[in-house]
């Protein structure tokens, strides 16, 4: 009897550089094993000036999608056919979709990181301090004002990225919103609610670096979070934690990102357990 064989899979991956430190890889293929899906997520470490071509190849190719990540969120739009409206707002993109073939930006930083923050803490009313105003900045400063926040302010090294995101965030949403230089050894306003870390400081290998602040300026009740999954256990992390701060990695971050991702790339929903066992166990002593 004839037996009938299917050879070709869904491909998904992710286009960034550096590459090699992203666990996202081993996240999101155990969570389609776990669906029975075959399909694979290919990691490709693309330099900025080749993502044109990278993108194009993925279109040839037939990827279902694929995530963006630095330094490609802002650049990857002018290789695209159309924005989701979160993403069109934000400014940015970390995934994209292949749909009726157009490649479609979508925006899943934001909620990704809402999501693991409402596990520790309501932004509704908050008062936020962003480090960073890059792609997942933008994003997360967005999607809490959006969520309700009253105030964030954006601390950032370059000015005019900052400015520009307190008045986007000023103009579209109800929340207040400013920015400020990021001074060395810089000191948290005591009136914050949540602190953020939202670049790439102390990402592997550079797994000691902590963003320029003043740690003793972290208090107990304010909840500090990375974005950082590589390591969770960030320097920014550790020595919030020792002032008794509530801490939030940026594993559950990741997972959640995968998560929409995975639903926009097949209209499967994935196993959020099974992502995250994966990532603890990789980084685990």
């Amino acid at each position: 009897m004839r037996t009938e064989h299917h050879f070709l899979s869904l491909l998904t991956g992710s286009l960034a550089s550096p590459a090699d430190e992203n666990p996202t890889v081993a996240m999101i293929e155990a969570a389609y094993r776990a669906l029975g899906l075959d399909a694979r997520y290919i990691n490709c470490d693309v330099p900025a000036a080749m993502l044109g071509d990278a993108v194009r190849g993925a279109r040839a190719m037939g990827w279902a999608g694929f995530n963006c990540s630095i330094p490609h969120k802002l650049a990857v739009i002018s290789h695209l056919d159309a924005l989701a409206p979160s993403a069109a707002l934000i400014g940015a993109v970390n995934c994209v979709v292949l749909r009726e073939g157009r490649l479609v930006g979508e925006n899943t930083d934001g909620r990704g990181f809402l999501d693991s923050l409402r596990t520790v803490a309501e932004p509704s009313g908050s008062r936020v301090t962003l480090f960073g105003a890059g792609g997942a900045a933008r994003a997360i400063a967005v999607e809490l004002a959006l969520a309700g926040a009253g105030h964030i302010t954006i601390v950032n090294r370059r000015a005019a990225p900052a400015r520009e995101l307190a008045e986007l965030i000023a103009q579209r949403t109800s929340a207040q919103a400013s920015a400020v230089p990021w001074t060395p050894h810089h000191r948290v306003d005591r009136q914050t609610d949540i602190v953020v870390n939202a670049t790439s400081v102390g990402l592997f290998p550079n797994v000691s670096a902590m963003p320029d602040l003043d740690t003793d300026s972290l208090h107990p009740g304010m909840v500090v979070a990375d974005v950082i999954p590589n390591p969770p256990r960030t320097a920014l992390i550790e020595a919030a934690a020792q002032r008794g701060c509530v801490t939030l990695d940026g594993l559950g971050m990741l997972v959640n990102q995968g998560l929409i991702s995975i639903a926009l790339w097949t209209g499967c929903t994935a196993d959020a357990a099974v992502m995250r066992a994966t990532l603890e166990g990789l980084f685990s002593p």
